[in-house]
């Protein structure tokens, strides 16, 4: 099972957000069958069944092994990841989005996009990716956003500039300052 799949294609996405599919695949989170799934929730084995196949059918569910139960085969389904992200384009940009500058929404907005695509694309076979997070709140006044962003940007170039070499692992870093909750100015 992948830690992430990241959804695409608006079939996928038509595929996944139905209610009852949503508690299918919470279901098969561990291998399960279509009976064991419909017991589970209250439901028919050939509705989940059916709920079952229009998820494999968009890739996020798979069969992971077949038995045989009084001369029946049963297939035993896993969802495909334990998370889905929806991709920003499949609904895409409506209007053209403001991008005034580094201290601005939109700016916020594409670079987080870059970062969910950027996630979502890595190795997921690979037994553990060496990856850094970091989190933490400041505080700055709003007069002063501008010397943050200047002092910010001078740390990281340093940062840059000291392990910018050629040897090692290659990280990409993104930064992203947003208000906490409310806000007050």
């Amino acid at each position: 099972m992948r830690d992430i799949l990241y959804l695409e294609h608006i079939e996928q996405a038509e595929a996944l957000l139905k209610p009852q599919r949503i508690e299918v695949l919470r279901q098969l989170a561990e291998p399960r069958t279509c009976g064991e799934v419909a017991a589970a929730l209250g439901q028919t084995p050939q509705r989940v069944y059916y709920h079952v196949k229009r998820l494999v059918d968009a890739g996020l569910v798979e069969q992971v092994s077949e038995r045989k139960v009084r001369g029946i085969h049963e297939g035993i389904y896993q969802a495909g990841a334990r998370s889905y992200w929806l991709s920003p384009g499949l609904v895409g940009h409506i209007g053209l989005r403001k991008v005034q500058d580094e201290l601005s929404l939109g700016h916020l907005l594409n670079l987080m996009e870059e970062v969910q695509a950027d996630v979502a694309a890595l190795d997921r076979a690979a037994p553990e990716l060496p990856s850094i997070g970091v989190s933490g709140e400041i505080r700055v006044p709003a007069d002063r956003r501008q010397d943050f962003l200047n002092d910010l940007q001078s740390t990281l170039q340093d940062l840059f500039t000291r392990y910018g070499g050629a040897d090692g692992d290659a990280f990409k870093l993104a930064v992203a300052c947003y208000p906490k909750g409310r806000t007050h100015e």
